[in-house]
């Protein structure tokens, strides 16, 4: 007797959850792989779908408790799968809680003062914070953002405690920059999607970036690493594609072979180019290492800060 043929993966639409809102950066990121990716998966339609709420673990969590077929995925943030988890020991899953596939992408993250400001140099504005501590303020999105962990790390790599500077929390990451532009605050530390247009009119200037290589954007802005502060490079956006735990093999197989072929997909390549992000595919266990790291460091600067609750 034949037995009946078991349908290819992918056989119908697939969902990605987006655990944040439309037009952040894991919501473009998500929808550019889904525009790019249905090529290489029988055309089958990707849809994206907002679930936002609880720093991310709303939409963690239907992913997680999703079935491991692979047609429901997560468009995974640094907020959500390493902030979060080291933050708030509520949170109801882990940071490896998932099948990781690959990172998509690293959002370079950037120091910067008003256009006009007196301090030219990243040296210049560590060695006003060490004379002058407690004088000198910076915005945050919160005490668990990625706004407020950036400098902490910095002051700790340049010898400095966590009072030198008095972080400013605002509602979120547009916030702080506006309070940069309306001078409420010297500096801040951001990823270079919410300054780069304001950067490019010269209403700010950046003094520091935490890639490896000097932006090509940003021809003029020395790296963390030029300016022997290394380990910053750690310090970075990034969103990676994820899935419910104990994922069916074919389908992992599968979009491993998919996100392979976009490694040098020159559409893929110029649609993240478009958000300034700067491509990352990387194998499951690579992208497991990764994760890990991230969730350690921010584990460990929020103990050292005394916010993990």
């Amino acid at each position: 007797m034949a037995l009946p043929a078991v349908a290819q993966y992918p056989s119908k639409p697939i969902t990605f959850i987006v655990p944040f809102s439309a037009g952040g950066e894991s919501d473009l990121s998500g929808r550019i792989l889904a525009q790019h990716a249905q090529k290489y998966l029988n055309n089958q339609p990707i849809v994206v779908v907002n679930r936002v709420g609880a720093s991310g673990a709303i939409g963690s969590m239907a992913v997680k408790t999703a079935a491991p077929d692979g047609y429901t995925l997560l468009v995974g943030r640094i907020g959500s799968h390493a902030i979060l988890p080291a933050v708030d020991t509520k949170v109801p899953y882990q940071w490896n809680d998932f099948t990781m596939l690959s990172l998509l992408e690293l959002n370079p993250y950037v120091c910067a003062v008003k256009g006009d400001s007196p301090i030219r140099s990243m040296r210049e504005l560590i060695e006003q914070i060490r004379k002058s501590p407690g004088t000198l303020n910076f915005s945050t999105s919160g005490n668990g953002s990625i706004l407020n962990f950036g400098p902490q790390y910095l002051f700790s790599l340049a010898g400095l405690t966590k009072d030198h500077a008095v972080g400013i929390h605002y509602k979120g990451g547009g916030d702080a920059t506006t309070s940069l532009l309306g001078r409420q605050v010297q500096f801040a530390c951001n990823n270079l999607t919410s300054f780069f247009a304001h950067l490019k009119s010269g209403t700010l200037r950046a003094l520091m970036v935490t890639t490896p290589q000097r932006l090509v954007d940003l021809p003029d802005v020395p790296t963390a690493r030029e300016l022997g502060w290394p380990d910053m490079e750690r310090i970075t956006g990034w969103t990676a594609l994820m899935g419910p735990p104990g994922m069916a093999k074919e389908a992992v197989d599968k979009w491993i072979g998919v996100l392979g072929k976009l490694a040098s997909d020159s559409d893929w390549l110029a649609g993240n180019a478009r958000i300034g992000g700067i491509p990352a595919i990387r194998s499951p266990v690579e992208t497991e290492r990764f994760v890990r790291d991230q969730y350690e460091l921010y584990k460990r600067l929020a103990t050292s800060l005394n916010i993990r609750e």
